[in-house]
């Protein structure tokens, strides 16, 4: 496939290597990336990279911008879908190594590789309200300020302070909430290449086992309707206005349907599932059998919620372009 990289073969080694002296023991050349995905399916990177500072996530953006390298970001992997070819250049996974969390009164500062449920974990135990809808969201907190996840009416941009990011080429820049532009599933960080480094969250005092209440419950809510327990990577299509996407796909007979040994979940039909060994491809094709169906019943087109990776497309097919056959 094309990657957009235009140097020769020997350049691109050099270049990489480069990469991955600087990253050191936080790199891996030609890693797999399937096994830092929940959907398990996808090729490997060229350079892997897990920054542990966010000073080193900004020396590689600012370095691998010099040398003309690609750069994907990627968290915990919970909503990708990895091409099955992998991904060319630099792949920067911003998970637990850089999760660092600090608490202030009724904030918290939380860098953004940090675990989304294990923040909201802790807020429960200091009394700090805001993000029991997040106790069963699996990801980081950088990716929940890029998607704006939520649950249950709720979102992460109800309590977003400031964003710090860096560009592809590691230039810093502090984002206010009102510029932050949140919407539904949305940010402006899913059309513009910002990289989320830390955030700021303004939360309530409250007491600590009412939030762990209101948590239990929406975490028996999921375990009731979701496939928990599978490998997948969440809901596949965002919500129509007015309706759900699950309804819609239910409706057309959706649920059980396969392509390989990936499978539309039978309990939530906005869920697909890998049974094991499954290509990114059968998901694709999954994907697409989903869309033409509900587009055929309904006329609506579902737009995409995972965020594809590596894939011979452009990266706007992820905000609701329709994808090729």
């Amino acid at each position: 496939m094309s990657d957009g990289w235009a140097a020769g073969a020997r350049e691109r080694e050099a270049a990489l290597e480069a990469l991955a002296k600087l990253a050191g023991p936080c790199g891996e050349r030609n890693a797999p990336l399937a096994p830092y995905t929940s959907l398990r399916v996808g090729g490997p990177a060229d350079l892997l990279v897990s920054p542990d500072s966010v000073d080193l996530l900004q020396r590689l953006l600012a370095a691998a911008a010099e040398a003309g390298v690609p750069r994907t970001i990627i968290g915990a992997g919970t909503n990708l879908l990895v091409a099955d070819d992998g991904v060319r250049g630099l792949v920067i996974r911003i998970a637990r190594p850089l999760g660092r969390v600090v608490f202030q009164d009724a904030t918290v500062q939380v860098e953004a590789g940090a675990s989304l449920p294990g923040l909201a974990a802790q807020c429960a135990r200091r009394g700090l309200a805001g993000l029991e809808f997040a106790g069963g969201i699996p990801g980081t907190v950088g990716g929940a300020v890029v998607m704006n996840a939520g649950a249950n009416q709720s979102n992460i941009g109800q309590t977003l302070q400031w964003v710090d990011a860096f560009s592809l080429a590691g230039e810093p820049r502090r984002f206010q909430a009102e510029e932050l532009e949140l919407r539904y599933r949305g940010s402006r960080f899913l059309r513009e290449p910002w990289v989320v480094a830390r955030a700021l969250l303004a939360l309530e005092p409250d007491d600590p086992e009412r939030i762990r209440e209101r948590m239990r419950a929406y975490l028996e809510r999921r375990r009731r309707t979701q496939p928990l327990g599978t490998h997948n990577a969440g809901s596949i299509f965002k919500n129509p206005p007015g309706d759900y996407a699950g309804r819609l796909l239910e409706a057309v007979g959706a649920k059980g349907w396969t392509e390989g040994a990936a499978q539309v979940s039978t309990r939530h039909a906005n869920f697909i599932i890998n049974r094991g060994g499954a290509r990114a491809a059968d998901v694709w094709r999954l994907i697409r059998r989903m869309q033409q169906a509900v587009a055929e019943a309904y006329g609506i087109h579902l737009e995409l919620e995972v965020r594809l990776v590596g894939w011979p497309v452009p990266e706007g097919v992820s905000a609701g372009v329709r994808l090729p056959d």
